[in-house]
């Protein structure tokens, strides 16, 4: 296995100022010692008709389940989760062990 992933792929209310929860997740993973690494993209490619609204994914990595569960029940991650349910439509969270097929080069 290769380690536990967070994946939130999102759709914003139009009003929203998206850099400043980019700022708000930044400052977020930073401050909590279990999250491993964090990227976050803007879809600028696939048609609508596959992206069915959905404009931006953020994923969370960490080495374990356990430290997965030990973020979930952080305040700070508590806290954060309260404003950033307030500037959603819509979204897609998947929580999952990888399998790594193919190391990076």
């Amino acid at each position: 296995m290769g380690g536990f992933k967070h994946l939130v792929v999102v759709k914003f209310k139009e009003e929203v100022v998206v850099e400043d929860i980019l700022k708000g997740m930044e400052k977020l993973v930073n401050e909590i010692d279990a999250v491993k690494s964090f990227e976050w993209g803007h879809d600028i490619e696939s048609p609508e008709m596959l992206r069915q609204g959905f404009t931006h994914s953020f994923q969370m990595n960490f080495n374990s389940k356990d430290d997965f569960t030990a973020f979930l029940g952080h305040p700070t991650h508590l806290e954060f989760s309260s404003t950033f349910s307030t500037v959603i439509e819509k979204f897609v969270v998947l929580d999952f062990t990888t399998v790594l097929v193919k190391s990076p080069a």
